[in-house]
């Protein structure tokens, strides 16, 4: 009888360790391990960048504190969460750097689970890390994923639930307050208008990005 734990790997939750040639050690200095950070932040027109990669980084930072620094940074504006790494212009060039032969970090560490990873996009990310010895820690793990902990496995399957609930929750709870203000205040509140507009000088507009 299968196992717990070979349930959850054969789901693709995580990759299972692939037996191959890998390099034996990473390049530990005095400082510790090499990191690249990786952040992201859905619109680049309705959030401040450096404040979302503020926080993102902050919260990277105090996973890896003792262990080692981040020597480089990752940050995808603008990008959906849905969309694979591949198709993001900082995570497919932090792959690339990943699977070079000398990359010039050992690990890659996030801010938050669901600010990286959809669904089951994890999985396929730590395959291709894990090939070339690169490690991944998180802050839902407060280190690296170890992908024979059954611990690790399960939890990996739950945040993967949890951001594609987290995507689909909050559309839900946008056109529920919509149509609710809608009916009760008689407020319209998107798509096109069903009436017309009067134009009035109201100035400079309070918002330049927006002008």
């Amino acid at each position: 009888m299968a196992s717990i734990t070979d349930a959850v790997v054969k789901s693709g939750a995580v990759a299972p360790r692939r037996a191959g040639p890998r390099r034996s050690t990473h390049k530990v200095s005095r400082t510790g391990l090499r990191f690249a950070f990786y952040g992201r932040m859905s619109t680049a027109e309705f959030q401040d960048r450096n404040t979302s990669s503020g926080w993102q980084r902050e919260a990277a930072e105090e996973t890896i504190r003792g262990k080692g620094l981040i020597v480089a940074e990752y940050f995808d504006a603008g990008c959906s969460r849905r969309l694979q790494w591949q198709d993001r212009p900082a995570a497919a060039r932090l792959l690339a750097a990943a699977q070079h032969p000398e990359p010039e970090f050992d690990a890659i560490v996030v801010g938050e689970y669901e600010r990286a990873f959809y669904g089951d996009q994890f999985s396929a990310v730590l395959a291709t890390l894990s090939k070339h010895g690169v490690q991944m820690w998180l802050p839902e793990t407060s280190g690296p994923v170890d992908v024979d902990s059954p611990v690790h496995q399960a939890l990996m399957l739950l945040l993967g639930s949890q951001s594609r609930r987290e995507v689909l929750r909050a559309r839900h709870r946008v056109l529920a307050a919509m149509h609710t203000q809608t009916c009760v205040q008689g407020r319209f509140l998107g798509g096109r208008p069903p009436y017309g507009y009067r134009l009035a000088d109201a100035g400079p507009h309070p918002n330049p990005a927006h002008a």
